[in-house]
Formats: C-alpha cells, structure tokens, sequence
C-alpha cells in the first residue's frame, strides 16, 4: 500500500538529488530503482510500479505539477463544458511510454518472485483533483459541478473511464501482474451520489477490461469506505481493499466469503512494539478466514516509520501459516 516514497531513507537520498516528483515518476531509470528499492530491503510479494494516479493528466492536455510541500497543482481546472471538451482521451502510448518501458524493465528484475502491480485513479477521485484544482478539504467545487451541473461531470467522468481502461491495459500488456484501482475521495460522496457519478464508472472499467484482459486481477481500493462497502464488489473488481476503519471481522461479513479482501492493518501500528505489530498482524488474519485475503495495511506506510518494523511485519506475515 505504499511504493517507496516517502519512508524509505533511500529513497529521500535520491530526493535530494532529482527533487521535482515529476522527474522521479517520468524518468524510466529512476522509476525502475525507485520502484525496487523496498523490494531489495524487505521482498515484499508485489513491486509497485513508482508513479503517480496523476500521471495521466498532461497527455489529456490537463496542465499539472506536483509541488513539494503542496501537493498535486491542477492549473486550469475545467467548470464549464467547453473546458470539458478541451480534455482529450489519453492515449498511453503516446503521453507516458516511461510507464510501459519501466513495467517491462520490472518484470525482467523481479522475475517472477514477486507480482509486478500497477495502479490508476478512478473517474471520480481524477475528476475532484482537477476540478478543486488539487487537494481539498470540503470537495465543494465538485460537488458544486454535481449538483448543479451534472451534465458537465459526466462528461468530464466519461473521458476519465474511458481513459483509465485503455490505462490498465497499457499497464497489463508491458507488465503489470495486477492493477489497483484507487477511488479515494468517493467516500465524500453519499451512497445514492455515488451511485450516480462513481460506481456506473468503475463498472465501465472492470466490464472494459475484462474484455481483453479477462484474468487480469482488478483491485478496488476507497479509504474511509466503511459506508459503502456493500456497495464496491458492484462494480465487478476482483478484490476489495479495506482500511483500518472496517473491523476485518465486520469486512468479511458485509462483503461475504465470495469477495478476496486486501487489507486492513492501521499503518499506525507499525509504530508499536513487534510484539504489538505481531498480535495485530494475527487479529487481522484470524478475522479474515481462511482464503480470499491479502494481508496489507489499511493505507500507505506513514512517514517516519522505523523500517526495521516494516521488515517485522514481513516477516510475521511469511511466516503464518493457516
């Protein structure tokens, strides 16, 4: 649930050296080492591939820059329907080639001894970003658009899925093992809202991709999804990602012994004893039953966690068995 970034003290060297994110996320040599840094110190299961969910945006003429210290920039965020239009469909072959040539070179270092994973932003998540114009706190901007000017999101919604499918296959044809799709903010939406403006979108998806890439392994991933968590297997991914928010317990339940659940220890722990680390990693399995479950945490790695608690957590997790 975290690339490299942010805690790994390799990774913050290299930041001194190539500070500007982009650069990090668009160069294919620096992806790459970026990319196996936490694979070398702790052999992890997957590798993920050291991008952003943003990294679309230029090539769907959406100018942006990723700015220390602030977060995602979106320039000119679009309001209006002819701003819509202006938004063209990614075409990844075109806008992001360093992201099919750094999965290709993954696959040849990982060797199949761990699951190259890919990632894109969902519609709706893409869609908050560029119309706040970034991060936000209230997400009035969108809702503002989707409330009252519905049309003009379901445009912008529809580009967005449309892209993110061709995304996900780009990424699977050079590479990628598995894709994550990550809605983050559609838990400030209402369940009937996103009904309407994420979950037809995240079907779209799925249903596109499965066309052409029917073994391909979807990952759904919404934190704070407590209040719909019934509601996300809808969308026809084969996994549900948990946060620390759900009891694993209640998660199995609500999504039933059909749905593979990823998840769900609080990043936080791993600030606690190993002895702590250990009996919450054991509480989560316990919970999750037998099969169907990828141990994880709720969210990404937090900054300043000791490493050497990463490796526990690791190694408590290779170790179990049922």
């Amino acid at each position: 649930m975290r690339q490299a970034g942010r805690y790994m003290k390799s990774y913050q060297t290299l930041c001194e050296k190539h500070p500007s994110f982009r650069e990090r996320s668009e160069n294919v040599d620096l992806v790459v080492e970026i990319s196996l840094q936490p694979w070398k110190v702790f052999q992890p299961d997957g590798v993920i591939l050291f991008s952003d969910i943003l990294t679309p945006l230029s090539g769907m003429n959406i100018p942006f820059d990723i700015i220390k210290g602030k977060g995602p920039v979106i320039f000119d965020p679009p309001t209006t329907l002819s701003d819509v239009e202006k938004v063209r469909e990614f075409i990844p072959e075109e806008s992001v080639p360093y992201v099919g040539e750094a999965l290709t070179i993954l696959r040849k270092e990982v060797n199949n001894q761990a699951a190259v994973l890919g990632f894109v932003g969902a519609p709706f998540t893409l869609a908050s970003y560029v119309v706040e114009g970034g991060s936000s706190k209230n997400f009035t901007k969108i809702k503002r658009l989707a409330f009252a000017e519905p049309k003009v999101l379901h445009s912008l919604l529809q580009i967005f899925a449309t892209s993110m499918a061709k995304y996900i296959r780009y990424q699977a044809d050079h590479g990628a093992q598995a894709v994550q799709i990550f809605d983050s903010w559609a838990t400030e939406l209402s369940p009937v809202d996103f009904e309407e403006f994420s979950l037809p979108y995240l079907k779209q998806i799925v249903e596109a991709v499965k066309l052409t890439h029917p073994d391909l392994p979807l990952f759904l991933y919404a934190s704070g999804s407590g209040g719909l968590l019934e509601r996300l297997p809808l969308t026809g991914v084969d996994v549900v990602s948990l946060d620390w928010t759900v009891d694993m317990a209640d998660g199995r339940r609500r999504l039933g012994p059909n749905v593979a659940i990823q998840g769900n220890v609080d990043p936080g722990v791993l600030f606690g004893s190993k002895e702590f680390i250990t009996n919450r990693i054991n509480d989560t399995v316990k919970k999750a039953g037998k099969g169907k479950h990828i141990l994880n945490l709720g969210h990404g790695i937090k900054v300043g966690t000791p490493e050497e608690n990463v490796a526990h957590f690791f190694e408590v997790a290779k170790g179990l068995r049922y």
